[in-house]
């Protein structure tokens, strides 16, 4: 196995969190009492159980480094996420940042920010 990290991410309720992220093609492959595992190709988002998070104070966040974020961002228009600039979930669409990478962000129903990350090509 080569090195690698995966983001863990507080869960008020694993059943919408996985709702939520298999709209976006995510599927669970692991799960008990105290800790969820969700998949989609290369990406893995580990979830912790937090029944008590205000969604409003939460500070938890991650890059998500994808190859294409426009395509990214549109499906998660597609499954329903609005572009706003409060509440959650919501995204934010895609920019060139200064430094020539492509960013745009998703927050996630638990308040959770996912930084949406393309390199410059």
């Amino acid at each position: 196995m080569t090195d690698h990290a995966t983001p863990n991410l507080p869960s008020r309720d694993f059943a919408a969190t996985l709702a939520f992220y298999a709209r976006l093609g995510f599927s669970e492959s692991y799960r008990d009492p105290g800790w969820m595992i969700l998949e989609r190709g290369g990406l893995v988002l580990e979830f912790f159980p937090y029944p008590g998070l205000d969604p409003a104070q939460s500070a938890f966040s991650c890059c998500l480094r994808l190859d294409d974020v426009a395509a990214f961002h549109a499906l998660i228009l597609a499954s329903g996420v609005p572009e706003a600039r409060t509440g959650w979930p919501r995204t934010h669409a895609p920019r060139r940042e200064p430094w020539g990478g492509l960013v745009g962000a998703l927050i996630d129903p638990d308040g959770s920010l996912l930084r949406l990350v393309q390199e410059e090509a």
